[in-house]
This record gives C-alpha cells, sequence and structure tokens, in this order.
C-alpha cells in the first residue's frame, strides 16, 4: 500500500529511535557482557519517588477503581486533576487560571504534537512553520510535524566560559527574521544542555510570538514546578501567546504518558478538540493518583526532597569524573547548566564525529546520544555543519558505578579517535 506524503514522514526511523532499536538488540547480546546505557531519557528509579507514586495509586484504585478505568471521562480531563492543577498552579504562582485554561493529555510530546498540527502546516497564506528558537533541543521535536520541511532550527551563538565550559546564547534577531512561522516551541531547562532560559530571553521570544500573532510553547519536562532539577530559573509565564507543558514524567512516572497544558482558553480549546478527535482522553486512574499528589503537597516533597538532590549530586560526581578522566589534550567543552538529567560534551576536533564516536563506544559496550540529533536538518550553516556533529549526551539517570566506567571507556574511545586522525 502506498503511503502518504505525510505517511512517508511520520513512518521514517528517527535517528533516535534507530539507537533505541540497537539497545534492545543489545538486550539479547548472548554473550552475557553488561552494557552500560549512557542514553536514556529515562528519569532514575529513586527508591523513595518510586514508592510514593505506587502508594498514591493504591490509594487511587481503592477509592474508585471502577469509576476511574471502567467508564469514559471527559476530553479535557478528570474534574478532580483539572481542578486540583487550577488550584496548585493559582496558589504557587499568584495566577487566575481557570479550567478552561487547562487541558490533560498523554505527556508534553503528545500536547506539542496537538499544538504543531493545530498552528502549523498548509494554510491560507501559504505554508507556516514549526521553529525551534535555539537549537540543539530536544530530539523528539523534529517528528512533530507531518510536513517536509516543516520545522526550522535557529542556530544559538556560543559563549566559552572560564575553563572547559561553554554556553549557547539566543538569537533573538535570527529568531525574528524567520518566515512562515505559525509555532514556536522550547524545552526550559533543555534537553539536552540543561540550559534554562532567562528573564530577557523569554520576554523577547514572548515579543515576537505577540508581533505575529503566534503560540510560544514552553515545555517545562524538566523544569519548575515539577521535577524541578533547575536550580536557577524564572516562573513559568502565564500569557496569551504562551502555552505552558507540564509532564509527571520526570517527576517519576514516564511509563504512564501523563501531561497537562495551561495557556489561553482559544488555544486550549483547539487541542481539547483535537484530543476528542483523536483520542478521546488521557488514562483515567493516573489522572487520580496526580489529582492526590497535587492536593497532599507529596510532588513538591519529592521534588525538593529526592528528586532536586539525587541529580544535582550525580551532576557533581559527572563533571568530576570527566575532569579527571578524559584526556587533557583534548579539546572538550561541557555545556554549563542550571538543571536537567544530562551532560552535553562539545569535543571540537575536525578528527571527531559523533557517530564515529557512537560506534566506538559501541565496540565497547556503551551506549550514549549522538549529538546530532537534537538539531535539525538539513546543517546547511556553517555553524551546524562543523559543531552539528561534534556533540554527545550523556545520561545522569544511570548508577554512579556505571556513569564512572562509561564515562572511562569514553576516554579510551577518544584516545583512540585521536591516534587514528
Amino acid at each position: 500500500m502506498e503511503l502518504s506524503s505525510r505517511g512517508a514522514k511520520m513512518s521514517g526511523l528517527s535517528g533516535i529511535r534507530s539507537i533505541m532499536e540497537d539497545i534492545a538488540l543489545a538486550a539479547s547480546d548472548p554473550s552475557g557482557d553488561t552494557w552500560l546505557n549512557l542514553s536514556p531519557g529515562n528519569p532514575a528509579a529513586i527508591p523513595e519517588v518510586t514508592a510514593t507514586w505506587r502508594r498514591l495509586q493504591e490509594e487511587a484504585m481503592a477509592n474508585g477503581f471502577a469509576e476511574f478505568s471502567g467508564r469514559y471521562g471527559p476530553s479535557r480531563g478528570s474534574d478532580a486533576l483539572v481542578d486540583a492543577i487550577v488550584r496548585y498552579f493559582n496558589a504557587r504562582y499568584g495566577w487566575g487560571i481557570k479550567p478552561h485554561n487547562v487541558l490533560v493529555g498523554a505527556g508534553c510530546q503528545m500536547l506539542a504534537f496537538m499544538a504543531t498540527t493545530l498552528f502549523t502546516g498548509p494554510c491560507a497564506d501559504g505554508h507556516r512553520r514549526l521553529v525551534l528558537p535555539s537549537v540543539p533541543d530536544y530530539t523528539g521535536y523534529q517528528g512533530l510535524s507531518m510536513d517536509q520541511g516543516g520545522i526550522v532550527g535557529v542556530d544559538p551563538g556560543v559563549e566559552l566560559q572560564e575553563g572547559r565550559s561553554f554556553r549557547y546564547t539566543f538569537d533573538l534577531d535570527a529568531v525574528r527574521s524567520q518566515t512562515a512561522m505559525g509555532m514556536m516551541l522550547l524545552s526550559s531547562p533543555g534537553n539536552p544542555t540543561g540550559r534554562s532560559i532567562q528573564q530577557d530571553d523569554l520576554s523577547g521570544l514572548i515579543e515576537i510570538a505577540e508581533e505575529r500573532d503566534i503560540p510560544l510553547l514552553l515545555d517545562h519536562a524538566y523544569g519548575d514546578p515539577f521535577p524541578g532539577v533547575a536550580q536557577d530559573s524564572v516562573d513559568p509565564p502565564l500569557h496569551p501567546n504562551v502555552i505552558n507543558c507540564f509532564t509527571l514524567s520526570k517527576a517519576g512516572i514516564p511509563g504512564e504518558r501523563l501531561g497537562f497544558a495551561i495557556g489561553p482558553q482559544d488555544a486550549i480549546d483547539a487541542m481539547l478538540s483535537f484530543t476528542a478527535n483523536s483520542h478521546l482522553h488521557a488514562p483515567q486512574l493516573i489522572q487520580a493518583t496526580a489529582a492526590l499528589a497535587l492536593n497532599s503537597g507529596e510532588i513538591d516533597t519529592l521534588t525538593s526532597h529526592a528528586i532536586r538532590p539525587y541529580y544535582r549530586d550525580k551532576r557533581r560526581t559527572a563533571e568530576k569524573l570527566l575532569h579527571e578522566l578524559l584526556p587533557e589534550t583534548v579539546d572538550w567543552r561541557l555545556h554549563a547548566t542550571d538543571g536537567g538529567m544530562f551532560c552535553w560534551l562539545w569535543i571540537d576536533h575536525d578528527w571527531f564525529s559523533d557517530l564515529v564516536l557512537y560506534e566506538a563506544l559501541k565496540r565497547r559496550k556503551v551506549f550514549v546520544v549522538p549529538g546530532r540529533h537534537f538539531f535539525v536538518e538539513p546543517f546547511t550553516s556553517p555553524f551546524l555543519a562543523d559543531h552539528g556533529t561534534r556533540c554527545v549526551r550523556l545520561s545522569l539517570s544511570p548508577d554512579e558505578a556505571v556513569i564512572a566506567e562509561g564515562i572511562g571507556r569514553l576516554a579510551e574511545a577518544l584516545k583512540e579517535m585521536r591516534g587514528a586522525k
């Protein structure tokens, strides 16, 4: 059967998906060797977090399993969860949102897909695109548009800092110069870099959204209020041109695929209709569980006492190991982070390629994510032609022993690549 042009676009195997296939194949390795996986986006299984969610879900089941799982529910989300979201965010940020400003969905990625479909693509005045105002950004965004060429990424600036640190900066003029813009999308803190957007840059993006009369979708999957792994971040903005998306995935329940959007009523109403027309509603039992976590305040306890300290300590450990183990003669830099669950490395040499490193580490039974998957192809700009293939992402979710051994093997692979130049 012949696929449509959109079918061909959506059926393609993305770079990150091919890595997942590699990992699945490695899991069936008959040699019995242990693989070190430094690539996952999964949050760590922190015992306190796992135990709390298990207890809350058991409570939700005991209180109304038949009601939650035995009947259909409202497309906006259960009344209990929507009301809990309204109370929580109004109390925390002094907002005045109402239920019509909220939509519960199957995770931030699905919410972003719905918004991308609604606000980009063919339209009366031509074709509008999704703009990522600063790459690198979450690799899953590149599958959001069903149209070829429907996504464009804006090159960042690069600020070299002391030691082996660097930081990407926003180029607001380059964002403003984009044509046929239908929506902007940004993760903050970012995946893969951990960079949190600062107030001046956020105000600049909102100003552009106002000028173009388009939405700016902010993905807070790693940010405040939960999981709160950013050490320094601005509050989510309540604005007529901003759709804020939140998820419970990085707060400990990624397999349940539960998130929610807060935004202007007209945008939320459009996404609500999309939900009803496509998959009716998000799973209800986990919605009841989430409502308990919000109303009891336990989500804040997990964030402040378990999740944030865990990743802060992991980051410190990883930074120490990188400085101790990576070759001093290799020009590597680590992106300065405000939080997040990853280390983003830039190896600035002509002899370096992220895909060559990926294969070299596979031979050493280690998985990482090549950096090119977080940029938007084709790499036509001079900056991306070099930089886009010279980065790699390491996860902070594995045990410290896995991180330490993985970084040691990374050092070996870099020495091998440098020697073969």
